[in-house]
């Protein structure tokens, strides 16, 4: 199963499993208009209760990456993109370690503008 969650982690199961399918979508597993898993599938899978999945699920419909009508399959949205998302996750990445290294947000601005040579 391509998607799946690491338990010890201090990262919400939702929101582990909705990185899963981004990063699935990013090395290329999933492709706009491919179906995913049925929540309950997943939920059965992974061991964790159904509403955890549908949250992981929402989120990634609210960003936009699937759409979901009840009754129907979850499918990757034909807007989906890979490298628009890996750049999304690497964002993400460099905010969590910049809030770890005690940066605030106008020293990562700083930083992302030195980076691009524009200060």
């Amino acid at each position: 199963m391509l998607i799946t969650i690491d338990e010890t982690l201090n990262i919400p199961l939702a929101d582990q499993i909705a990185a899963a399918v981004r990063g699935a979508v990013i090395r290329g597993d999933f492709a706009p208009g491919d179906r995913l898993p049925p929540a309950r599938e997943v939920a059965t899978a992974l061991g964790v209760n159904l509403h955890t999945v549908l949250r992981g699920y929402q989120q990634l419909r609210e960003e936009g990456l699937v759409d979901m009508r009840r009754g129907r399959a979850t499918t990757i949205a034909a807007s989906a993109d890979a490298a628009g998302l890996a750049i999304t996750e690497h964002i993400r990445s460099l905010v969590d370690l910049a809030r770890r290294s005690g940066l605030d947000e106008h020293d990562l601005h700083t930083a992302i503008s030195r980076a691009f040579g524009t200060t």
